[in-house]
């Protein structure tokens, strides 16, 4: 019964960070309709700025900050390039984030190199009902929660997060009343790549990253995020926590070597789903 625990605490810990690079698909799918694949080198980037931060001397909190701050900047430029140019449609940005995504191995390459970087989180081990556990594992979701709930709060009492929902419900009534859609598409860009770069500062403690961290990151976060339909962040929390949980009682109970597999056929099943409750699409009139 330990371990069950143990694996259910480590699984919401690891969930916690899927959900929120999912929060950053959803976030910027909501008002783009852009599927954004570079999400996961936002998290990837600022784990390793972090890392280099904390490695000269900076201390916890200021280095974590910079880590999240570059997360929304590179998150801000990748939008300026998917969707800055008028008339571009979302299936050409979201080949766009695919191939900055990839450009991204580049720079992490020429900055970090090609090997894997941690730092250390909080240290200790906490225990839970009798499971011992990394205590880092708590902070994650001590922090993942607020933050959900201030997405909450922003979204639905804020001007600039009912601007945001406004787009996302319905774009060509946001631009009737004056709400400069492209403006709101950069500032949902900056504010994935601020949730995606807060799933690297919290994760990589406890999960070592490499440059090609990335794609780990992004398969976990679209299966959160479909199970939504890409369009409700409190869905894709769900999502991310079932998903951290099923993936860790793989790992614990059977290999490791099949937690990647866990999340396809979890986000195939839900696309197929999906679909069949969509029903078929009617025919064109000729």
């Amino acid at each position: 019964m330990s371990d069950l625990i143990g694996y259910l605490i480590t699984g919401l810990g690891l969930g916690a960070g899927f959900a929120l690079v999912a929060s950053g698909l959803v976030a910027i799918y909501r008002v783009t309709r852009v599927v954004n694949f570079a999400q996961g080198a936002f998290a990837v980037l600022a784990a390793m700025l972090t890392s280099s931060l904390l490695g000269a001397g900076l201390p916890h909190g200021v280095a974590e900050l910079g880590g999240v701050l570059l997360g929304a900047l590179a998150g801000l430029l990748v939008g300026v390039v998917a969707i800055g140019r008028p008339g571009t449609s979302p299936g050409t940005s979201l080949i766009v984030t695919l191939g900055l995504g990839v450009f991204a191995y580049a720079i992490e390459i020429l900055i970090w190199g090609d090997q894997p970087r941690s730092f250390p989180g909080v240290p200790g081990v906490a225990e839970v009902a009798g499971a011992r556990l990394q205590a880092h594992y708590l902070v994650v979701l001590a922090v993942t929660v607020p933050v959900f709930a201030g997405l909450g709060w922003f979204f639905a009492r804020t001007d600039l997060g009912k601007a945001l929902s406004a787009c996302a419900s319905n774009r060509y009534a946001a631009r009737v009343v004056g709400i400069d859609v492209r403006r709101m598409g950069l500032i949902a860009f900056a504010l994935g790549g601020a949730l995606g770069g807060l799933a690297g500062v919290l994760t990589t403690p406890v999960q070592q990253v490499t440059f090609d961290s990335d794609v780990t990151l992004i398969v976990n976060g679209f299966a959160a995020a479909v199970l939504g339909g890409l369009t409700r962040p409190v869905v894709a929390l769900a999502g991310g926590l079932l998903l951290g949980v099923a993936q860790t009682l793989v790992a614990g109970y059977g290999g490791g070597a099949y937690q990647v597999e866990v999340a396809l056929v979890l986000m195939l099943t839900v696309m197929i789903v999906q679909a069949t409750r969509t029903g078929p699409v009617p025919e064109t009139v000729q």
